[in-house]
């Protein structure tokens, strides 16, 4: 009885031992991670050997002392992308937020790049790789993508950096789910300015679809308006017809009524007219009259009296002329006899009339003597009448002309040029020297 329980204990003690040793090598796989035993080499079915075989979900058992188990976490990580000042096509710089949802790829081959790259390693480690990979792509596409490329689609945006990051995710071992694009902006106020564009034309659209509407609507106010109108016009045009053909028999009714009264009346003018006409006529007769008798007949007897005048006056001129001729010719006969001493004989009788004029204009001047110089044609030679030179006389003669300046020869020959082109005769003249003396100083009034 004691053996039996002995027994049983023991192998209730090794079953309890059997289970304990179970559970340590016993290993269970959630659905959301990778058991990874490490230390048993196997061949990939890309023909790369590995140390290492993967458990995604089930039990299994450790081999003791030759494999170590470790947990590979393919729970969703949430990761926010940021990227500041990353410079779009066209140079604007943008501001974009968004987030990614990726996990650690769950399927060969891409498992074994995460196996390779993060076993072993934080979440947080694990979360900072993707995130700045994620990073990097956006820079990349946003290099491609205009500003309002980014901004207006924002999915394809999305889908475009799904398509850029997967490559590089794949090679991570990672497994991008989800992007989504939060917010897009830029510091130099380019997407304002391309929202108020928007809105502006927006607005406008606006305006002009307000504008054609109410266009429409006017036009079709006015037709309706014009109709109407028409409606009218033509009905104002029916009266005004039936008015006018009512009128038109009226008058032609009375047509002969008023045919005789204004041939009546247009007789009546014609013989008004008539006997007005005679009177102007007779009024014309005697203004006629009037202005023979108080204008033209005046103004006749005035240019009769006019020309008789003028008649007088030209035989008193052509009289006078006769008169002046005769005695020029008798002067230019006298002149013809006298022959070459005409001249002097001429001047002679004018010296007078010349010597009164000089004296007239010279007051202090006294002439003592008066010398006359013949042309005596048996004298010496310089010699004048009385034994006086002929050159002292002439000298006199500067000095008068130095001291009063007067030039006697000049003027004399002046005058007689004058009178002797005027007149045809002349008597006889000699030269004549006048000597004038000043008798002192003058006197003062």
């Amino acid at each position: 009885m004691g053996a039996a329980a002995a027994i049983l204990l023991i192998i209730f003690l090794s079953l309890i031992t059997m289970m304990i040793i179970i559970k340590n090598m016993l290993y269970i796989c959630e659905p959301n991670e990778v058991l990874i035993f490490s230390g048993k080499r196997r061949r990939l079915s890309t023909g790369q050997a590995v140390g290492y075989r993967i458990i995604k979900g089930g039990r299994t058992l450790r081999i003791p002392l030759l494999e170590k188990v470790d947990r590979l976490n393919l729970t969703n990580m949430n990761v926010k992308v940021i990227s500041r000042g990353a410079f779009s096509r066209g140079g604007i710089p943008l501001n974009v937020e968004g987030v990614a949802n990726l996990k650690i790829a769950g399927h060969e081959p891409v498992l074994n790049n995460a196996i390779e790259r993060f076993l072993g390693k934080p979440r947080e480690q694990i979360i900072r790789i993707a995130k700045d990979t994620l990073e990097g792509n956006l820079r990349g596409v946003l290099a491609t993508l205009t500003p309002e490329e980014v901004n207006e689609d924002k999915v394809a945006f999305a889908e475009s950096l799904l398509a850029e990051a997967a490559h590089d995710l794949v090679r991570l071992g990672l497994q991008l789910d989800t992007l989504t694009i939060q917010n897009v902006s830029d510091d130099m106020g380019y997407l304002d300015s391309i929202g108020r564009k928007k809105n502006a034309v927006l607005q406008k659209d606006v305006a002009i679809a307000q504008a054609r509407a109410h266009a429409e609507s006017a036009i079709k106010d006015a037709e309706n308006r014009q109709r109407a109108t028409l409606t009218e016009i033509d009905a104002a045009i029916q009266i005004a017809t039936a008015e006018n053909e009512r009128r038109i028999a009226d008058v032609i009714s009375r047509k002969e009524a008023m045919v005789a009264e204004q041939r009546t009346e247009v007789a009546a003018l014609v013989a008004r007219s008539r006997a007005d006409l005679t009177v102007q006529q007779a009024r014309v007769e005697k203004i006629k009259r009037e202005l023979e008798a108080d204008v033209i007949q005046p103004a006749k007897a005035a240019m009769e009296s006019d020309q008789a005048e003028a008649r007088g006056l030209a035989a008193k001129i052509v009289e006078d002329g006769r008169a002046t001729i005769g005695v020029l010719n008798e002067i230019a006969a006298t002149w013809k006899k006298a022959g070459p001493h005409a001249r002097d004989v001429f001047l002679m009788q004018k010296l007078e009339a010349v010597m009164s004029t000089l004296l007239t204009t010279i007051r202090e001047v006294k002439i003592n003597r008066l010398t006359v110089v013949g042309s005596n044609q048996g004298a010496a030679a310089g010699t004048g009448v009385g034994g006086f030179d002929v050159a002292r006389a002439a000298g006199t003669v500067e000095q008068i002309k130095a001291a009063l300046g007067l030039d006697l020869p000049r003027l004399m020959e002046r005058l007689g040029d004058r009178i002797g082109s005027g007149a045809a005769a002349g008597t006889p003249t000699q030269h004549v020297a006048a000597v004038p003396r000043p008798q002192g100083p003058p006197r003062r009034g």
